[in-house]
C-alpha cells in the first residue's frame, strides 16, 4: 500500500504492460496486458471528396428535369429534342394537369417536366486517376426550312404509322405550294365554299381537322402539322402519299 500523499510516477510507453496475479496460494502468473496505448488506429474514412461526388450524382440523377414551352413547340417535338421514352403520349400523360385536356394547345411559357436528368455514375479506376465522363450527345435540332419540316414529319409520321418518303412528300410539296408554308388558294372550288386550301400540302381546313395528328400544332399553316395530317389522310385515301401524283 503507497504511502498518503505519494504518488508513483508513470512511464509513458507504447506499450502499457500490467502484471495481473493469476492463481492461489500465493503461486502468481505475470500476464502481459496490453492497454488501449497500443491499439491500431481504424481505417481512415473515405475521401470526403469521393463521397460528396457520388451524393452530388445520385441527387442529379433524382433531381426532375424541367422544359419551358417556347412559339413553334409541339409535344413531338418536346418528346423527341428530350428522348422522351414512350413519346409524346407519355409525355403529355406526366404533364396532363398541367396541359389540359387538348394535348395540341401548349402556350409558350408553360412549364413540363420531362423526366429525370441523366447523371452518369463517377468510374472507379483501379489506379485511382481521375478520366471525364464524356458529355451525352444532344440531339439535332431539325432545321427551320422544307428539309427540317419533312424530316421532324417523318418522324412523327414514324411514330404515328402514317406512311410515307422524303421524296413523296417533297414531291408533293413542290407541286402544291412550291415549299411555301403560307401558300393559300382563293381561287377554286374549295374558296368558292369558304374553305380554301392552305399551307405546304394544300390541305382544307375540314380536312385538317379530321386527319390531325395529336401533338403536333392545331395551325393548319404550320408545317409541320400541314404535312402529317396531309399524309395521314393520303394513307387513308391512297394507302400513302407516295400514291399521289396529282391533285388529291
Amino acid at each position: 500500500m503507497h504511502a498518503t500523499g505519494k504518488h508513483r510516477r508513470v512511464r509513458n510507453s507504447a506499450l502499457v504492460r500490467r502484471l495481473v496475479a493469476v492463481g492461489a496460494g500465493g503461486a502468481a502468473l505475470a500476464l502481459p496486458v496490453i492497454g488501449a496505448a497500443t491499439a491500431h488506429a481504424a481505417p481512415a474514412a473515405a475521401p470526403v471528396a469521393a463521397v460528396a461526388a457520388v451524393a452530388q450524382a445520385k441527387a442529379a440523377t433524382a433531381a426532375p428535369a424541367s422544359y419551358s414551352v417556347v412559339l413553334g413547340d409541339t409535344l413531338s417535338k418536346i418528346a423527341r429534342a428530350h428522348q422522351v421514352s414512350g413519346g409524346w403520349k407519355s409525355l403529355y400523360e406526366a404533364n396532363r394537369s398541367t396541359i389540359g385536356a387538348d394535348p395540341s394547345l401548349i402556350r409558350p411559357g408553360l412549364r413540363l417536366a420531362v423526366g429525370a436528368k441523366a447523371a452518369a455514375a463517377p468510374a472507379v479506376a483501379k489506379t485511382a486517376a481521375k478520366t471525364a465522363a464524356p458529355a451525352a450527345a444532344k440531339p439535332a435540332a431539325y432545321a427551320d426550312n422544307l428539309d427540317g419540316w419533312i424530316r421532324e414529319a417523318l418522324d412523327v409520321m414514324a411514330e404515328n404509322g402514317i406512311p410515307g418518303s422524303y421524296d413523296g412528300i417533297h414531291r408533293n410539296i413542290m407541286r402544291e405550294s412550291a415549299g411555301n408554308p403560307l401558300a393559300i388558294n382563293n381561287w377554286d372550288v374549295n374558296a368558292v365554299n369558304g374553305t380554301p386550301s392552305k399551307g405546304l400540302l394544300q390541305v382544307i381546313d375540314p380536312t385538317f381537322q379530321a386527319y390531325h395528328v395529336a401533338g403536333t400544332s392545331t395551325d393548319s399553316y404550320d408545317p409541320v402539322a400541314n404535312i402529317v395530317a396531309a399524309c395521314n389522310y393520303a394513307a387513308d385515301r391512297y394507302g400513302s402519299i407516295d400514291n399521289v401524283n396529282g391533285p388529291y
